[in-house]
């Protein structure tokens, strides 16, 4: 399934505009606050598929009928860039276990990438809810990748992916690897560059999040 943002006329789409303003985006703490912003967003309609069990809540005056969920949470993120979305995620799921990856692209001189995993932080993630929230799906590369290594602790009830902005061959990507995963998207893109960056895309969000980073 795939649930895109961008296709409603909501208070979203105000988000997602100045995650990708130039003339905005220079403000790192409205930037990280717009994407947790999203993170919310698609947490609270990633809530509708979820099973739901009746409690009785007791208050000053009497009790009340209420329906809460049943499910066990699994809120993941790939360093650096990850971080806010997760956050925001995270602040509507309280209660979840988290799981954190680093992952990144490793350059070759012909132009090519591949995706190195250095750390993973993980419980386990049986029968869970699985969400891994990850601000760009480009390629899907590191979305696949991750998921891969985070199904080695355990098998999942369902497994969503938040993004912020998503290419289209990076939805088919990861739909080919994992047709049962959920897509929760602010937008989509049509375009890669020849480095394989979204277009229009918003840039490079660790670097907007966190500050520019020195690599080889």
């Amino acid at each position: 399934m795939i649930f895109n943002l961008n296709e409603r006329e909501t208070i979203a789409n105000r988000f997602v505009a100045e995650l990708r303003s130039v003339d905005i985006q220079g403000d790192r703490m409205r930037f990280r606050r717009n994407m947790e912003r999203i993170g919310e967003i698609l947490a609270y309609e990633i809530s509708k598929t979820f099973d739901y069990e009746e409690v009785e809540v007791e208050t000053p005056m009497g009790i009340a009928n209420t329906f809460v969920p049943k499910e066990k949470i699994v809120i993941s993120t790939i360093l650096r860039a990850g971080l806010p979305m997760h956050q925001g995620v995270l602040n509507v799921f309280d209660d979840a276990d988290n799981a954190f990856v680093s992952a990144y692209r490793r350059h070759h001189k012909d132009g090519s990438f591949e995706i190195k995993l250095e750390y993973v932080s993980c419980p386990s993630i049986e029968n869970t809810v699985l969400i891994l929230a990850d601000p760009m799906l480009a390629t899907g590369a590191s979305i696949v990748t991750t998921l891969r290594e985070l199904l080695e602790y355990g098998t999942p009830k369902s497994v969503h992916v938040v993004t912020a902005i998503a290419s289209a061959s990076g939805i088919e990507h990861v739909q080919r690897y994992f047709p049962k995963a959920n897509l929760w998207i602010g937008a989509i893109d049509d375009e890669l560059t020849a480095k394989s960056y979204i277009v229009p895309g918003l840039g490079d969000a660790g670097d907007l999040a966190y500050g520019e980073k020195l690599q080889d």
